[in-house]
């Protein structure tokens, strides 16, 4: 059986279908092809840091209405790469309380596991470099998904690190903000995948896109709307920024940071967003695969799928930008209650309501007794929403302790007003509370007389 292909590239079968990865393409592939691909991936993601750097600083110009980088290359698009330069060329300087191992090693800890989480992402099915057939991926495992969020929490211990070896107490909060942030994002994240997995029947990334061929994953609006709200978290990006809180903590944890240590810390922190843009996009958009249209259903082999996958790819970094040039930074007790009292329990919700109708589904034959619990159920839910006693309770407990505020406020009759300073152009008016006290103001330099 063949198959067409694309600019040239052999014909070649496409992957197989969802729930049964052919992991063993992966397997065969020479020593020279697995460190062309390496290669390939690392370039894909310096070069798409650089574009995402100067892309947002354009797009946040064109929404501020004022010119952004216009300097360095055609149109500015190479001030990225300018200041990638200046920055290695600066001067590095290490704080004397600082402990030197510790703080050198932080930087390459959060920089490294960026680099990784990318080589189970797949860029496209299989097709013919220099004769070899080959898949455009680096690798894939039957547990992928959990290999990338694993990848994933092993850039927090570079951002630990680097708050506590630089010595200083700003830094160390940063650190701390950063590991919570983490780590309460990372559960609801965990969450919204396990839908994905239910529904998919695999954990490998190439056969989560491939069961992705007549509908995507996106049709689980819930997990993905929690995945796009963690991703934000998880990578510290606004309106989430808490660990860069300029304001508070001078810079973060990488305050102490300077010259090429600092750019390890920008580089990280923009590789991620590209990896979690591309997990987005593997898991919930069909990954390299053409939008699921009669008309696009043939560009689906060869190198094509390519394109798709970049297209989506920026879709996502838009996004993060859009959210950065919108909306405020929130403060850090809502940031925090809103993952754990509002992102987890719906997360919980939703994968309890995934597993009942997949069980459901492919079990039940006679629907009549869970058609009605499910009618049951949601009149209760309704009946709650509606009457909500809780808060009809809270409103009364407010009014209650707002009149009592008002009551024990503090009244202008019961200040004791500072006696009356002697004027000679009229007499001062007899000192008592309420409308008999005094009229004149006083300032330093004596009394102003009001007009």
């Amino acid at each position: 059986m063949s198959y067409p292909s694309s600019f040239g590239a052999p014909a070649v079968p496409p992957l197989a279908a969802a729930g049964d990865p052919d992991l063993s393409v992966f397997g065969g592939d020479p020593l020279w092809l697995i460190l062309l691909k390496a290669v390939a991936v690392f370039a894909f993601l310096l070069l798409m840091t650089l574009f995402a750097i100067v892309f947002e600083r354009k797009v946040v110009a064109r929404m501020q209405q004022r010119v952004g980088p216009n300097r360095h290359g055609p149109k500015g698009w190479l001030q990225s790469l300018a200041d990638g330069v200046k920055l290695m060329l600066k001067e590095d300087i290490i704080p004397v309380l600082a402990d030197r191992p510790v703080f050198i090693l932080a930087p390459v800890v959060s920089a490294i596991p960026a680099f990784l989480a990318f080589s189970v992402i797949p860029f496209g099915p299989e097709v013919s470099i220099f004769g070899h057939h080959t898949a455009l991926q680096l690798a894939d495992l039957p547990v992928a998904v959990l290999f990338v969020l694993s990848a994933s929490s092993l850039g927090v211990y570079g951002l630990i690190l680097s708050g506590w070896a630089s010595g200083s107490t700003y830094p160390l909060l940063g650190s701390l903000r950063s590991a919570a942030q983490i780590i309460s994002y990372e559960v609801a994240m965990g969450l919204s995948f396990v839908a994905v997995f239910l529904n998919s029947g695999t954990l490998s990334t190439s056969g989560i896109v491939a069961g992705q061929r007549h509908w995507w994953n996106v049709v689980l609006v819930p997990s993905f709307i929690i995945y796009c709200i963690a991703m934000v978290g998880e990578t510290n990006r606004t309106p989430f920024d808490l660990p860069e809180a300029e304001g508070e903590l001078v810079g973060g944890f990488h305050t102490e940071y300077s010259s090429i240590k600092f750019a390890f810390f920008f580089l990280a922190e923009y590789i991620n967003t590209v990896t979690v843009s591309a997990v987005a996009t593997t898991l919930f958009l069909g990954g390299w695969q053409p939008p699921p249209i009669p008309y696009f259903s043939h560009f689906d082999t060869g190198w094509f799928p390519v394109i798709w996958f970049v297209l989506k790819l920026l879709a996502f970094l838009f996004l993060f930008i859009w959210l950065r040039g919108t909306l405020p930074r929130l403060r850090y007790d809502q940031f925090m209650a809103f993952g754990w009292k509002v992102l987890i329990p719906v997360g919980l919700v939703w994968l309890l309501a995934v597993a009942t109708f997949k069980v459901y589904r492919e079990n039940v034959t006679d629907r009549t007794p869970w058609l009605i619990g499910f009618g049951i159920a949601v009149g209760i839910l309704l009946i709650i929403t509606l009457v909500d006693p809780g808060a009809r309770k809270h409103a009364e407990r407010l009014e209650a302790a707002e009149r009592e505020r008002t009551r024990n406020a503090p009244s202008l009759d019961r200040i004791p007003w500072p006696p009356p300073q002697p004027s000679s152009k009229s007499p001062s008016p007899p000192y008592g509370p309420g409308p008999n006290r005094p009229s004149s103001v006083i300032v330093a330099g004596g009394p102003r007389q009001e007009s």
